[in-house]
């Protein structure tokens, strides 16, 4: 076993989801991520807590056969739910034999499907939890590089000093956390300008989402204006969608297209209300993630990018008394922030071509 995989199994224990004594722990992983399952073992049991591997979100073949010979009138699954409630702590690895095992799943059912998973959805993220990526040969393909390319690149992501991350980070929180306007703007293509008025910044350092490296919050639901065009690739259900374009009114999207696969941008933006508005803001900060992987996880922590979640906003982030944006998706697109490229706080430009205000090299 390479060394690494203990490491990350520690950081995930550790640092993570700060396992205790006695924790029911529910591990959702592929098979191909046996290696770090069994290094998470060996770390559980030192604790003295208590493991379950399940395969619920992984994307395997079962998934596929499910989902392509069901009505699509699903309910949520109380056995399902019921082993959620009893749970202390949830480690989802990404991990996959066939990247595109589900591209052939009628979009409307998956978007019925996710619909009924989200009170599944809503009581993990009420625990301590973490998602992370073994670096499978599957995802090295997808992301174009060799395997061990691939496992060197999301190692360094993941096994970084995470205190030096959070106090570097935290210099944009202090900008983020008292500011009302944020406007970005990106090539002749994006302009948009939102409020972030009483809500709060969260400095991601590698506890939920390992690796970390991003700064981020949650618009006010009806306060998006303008247009922003994704110039980095969308990866959904199996399949590329690239080139998208959203035009926003009143903090509703009232335009959009996609040069590629636009009809899943589409099933995104109509699976519910909340779809067509933006549940979150991200900035990413990791620059050791310095090439595009079609992994999200990853992608939207690259430095010298931004990137806006249609759907679901995190609890944590809406303040009290402000509108909380709800929806059975959070699907995030990035913009490339490092060419012609700015973004201004309460009328003051705190980034400009990828690089802060607090960082060497910033121009006015």
């Amino acid at each position: 076993m390479d060394p690494r995989i203990r490491e990350q199994a520690q950081v995930i224990c550790n640092h993570s989801i700060d396992l205790k004594a006695g924790d029911n722990v529910v591990i959702d992983a592929h098979p191909v991520a046996e290696d770090l399952v069994t290094a998470l073992h060996e770390e559980i049991a030192a604790v003295g807590a208590h493991p379950l591997v399940v395969s619920e979100r992984t994307g395997s073949r079962f998934r596929r056969a499910f989902l392509r010979n069901h009505d699509g009138d699903f309910e949520t699954p109380s056995h399902v739910m019921a082993l959620y409630e009893e749970m202390d702590a949830y480690i989802a690895i990404r991990a996959s034999d066939n990247v595109t095992q589900e591209s052939d799943v009628d979009p409307s059912v998956r978007s019925e499907y996710d619909k009924a998973q989200r009170p599944l959805l809503n009581e993990r993220l009420g625990k301590r939890w973490c998602l992370t990526q073994y670096p499978a040969p599957a995802n090295a393909q997808l992301a174009e590089m060799s395997t061990e390319g691939y496992e060197n690149f999301v190692w360094d992501a993941i096994l970084k000093d995470w205190d030096d991350v959070r106090d570097h980070q935290s210099q944009l929180t202090e900008i983020l956390d008292p500011a009302e306007k944020v406007r970005i703007v990106s090539g002749d293509r994006t302009d948009l300008t939102m409020s972030i008025a009483g809500n709060g910044t969260l400095n991601d350092y590698g506890e939920k989402n390992l690796p970390g490296g991003e700064v981020f919050t949650a618009p006010v639901p009806d306060s998006l204006d303008g247009e922003v065009f994704f110039d980095k690739p969308l990866y959904h259900q199996g399949r590329e969608v690239t080139g998208v374009h959203l035009v926003f009114e009143g903090g509703e999207v009232v335009e959009h297209s996609a040069e590629k696969n636009e009809e899943i941008l589409t099933e995104v933006l109509e699976t519910d209300d909340g779809a067509r508005r933006v549940g979150e803001l991200g900035i990413g900060m990791n620059r050791d993630i310095d090439e595009f992987s079609y992994n999200m996880l990853f992608d939207e922590k690259m430095g010298d990018t931004v990137h806006l979640a249609v759907g679901r906003a995190y609890d944590e982030c809406v303040g009290e008394g402000n509108e909380h944006n709800d929806s059975a998706v959070h699907v995030d697109m990035i913009v490339d922030m490092s060419e012609d490229s700015f973004i201004e706080v309460d009328g003051e430009i705190i980034q400009r071509d990828g690089t802060f205000r607090f960082e060497d090299g910033f121009e006015e």
